[in-house]
C-alpha cells in the first residue's frame, strides 16, 4: 500500500474549506447575477414605456410644429423596429405643402434645415429647458422662412431664452437685445448692445 500520509486528514479539511469558500462565492455571484438581471429587467421595461411614452409625445409635436412651420404638409418620426424601441431606429417622414417624398434627399437644404428645426421644437415643447444657443440655424433658409422661424422663436421666448448667433435680418427683427462685435482700432474688439424694447420708433 506504500507510505502512509499522516497529514491526509489535515489537508483534507484545508481543502475541504477552500471548497466550501468556493462553492459559497459562486452561489452569491449566481444570487447576485440573478438580482441584477431582474433590475436590468425591470429598468428596461420602464425605459421602453418612459420612451414610448416620450416618443409618441414628440411624434405629435413634431407634425404639429412642421406644419405650422411650413404652412401645411405632413410629417412623422417611425421606429424602424417597434417591437424593441430600446435598439430601434428612426426614420423621419417629412413632406412640405404640395410635394410627395419619398426620401428626404430629395428636398432642398434650406428644407432639410427647416425639417430639423421642426424636430428641435418638437422635442423642446415635450422637454422645455430654460435657454437655448442656435448657431446661425436659419442660414440656408430664404427670408420667408427666416421670418417665419422668427416668429415661431417668439412664441416660446416666455418659457424659454433664446440667444442666437445670426446674420439674417429677420432673426435681428425679432431679437429683444442685440449684441455686436466692432473692431474701432486694429486688434482691439468692442461688444456693442442695443436693447430693442428701450428704443422710440419714430416714423
Amino acid at each position: 500500500m506504500g507510505t502512509v500520509n499522516v497529514s491526509a486528514i489535515d489537508e483534507y479539511k484545508e481543502v475541504k474549506e477552500q471548497y466550501d469558500k468556493s462553492v459559497a462565492t459562486m452561489e452569491d455571484l449566481r444570487k447576485s447575477r440573478a438580482k441584477l438581471m431582474k433590475i436590468i429587467g425591470e429598468l428596461e421595461a420602464e425605459m421602453r414605456v418612459a420612451f414610448t411614452e416620450t416618443f409618441n409625445k414628440i411624434n405629435e409635436n413634431f407634425g404639429k410644429t412642421f406644419s405650422e412651420l411650413f404652412g401645411g404638409g405632413s410629417a412623422e418620426l417611425i421606429l424602424t423596429d417597434p417591437d424593441d424601441v430600446l435598439t430601434s431606429g428612426i426614420e423621419i417622414k417629412a413632406a412640405p405643402p404640395g410635394k410627395i417624398i419619398k426620401s428626404l434627399v430629395q428636398l432642398s437644404g434650406g428644407e432639410q434645415s427647416f425639417i430639423a428645426i421642426a424636430l428641435f421644437f418638437a422635442i423642446l415643447g415635450v422637454n422645455p429647458t430654460p435657454f437655448c444657443i442656435l448657431d446661425e440655424i436659419e442660414a440656408a433658409l430664404d427670408e420667408v422662412n427666416v421670418d417665419r422661424l422668427s416668429k415661431y422663436i417668439s412664441r416660446y421666448s416666455g418659457k424659454t431664452q433664446f440667444i442666437l448667433i445670426t446674420h439674417r435680418r429677420g432673426t435681428m427683427d425679432a431679437a429683444d437685445i442685440l449684441y455686436g462685435v466692432t473692431m474701432p482700432e486694429r486688434g482691439i474688439s468692442k461688444v456693442l448692445a442695443l436693447n430693442v424694447n428701450d428704443m422710440d420708433f419714430k416714423l
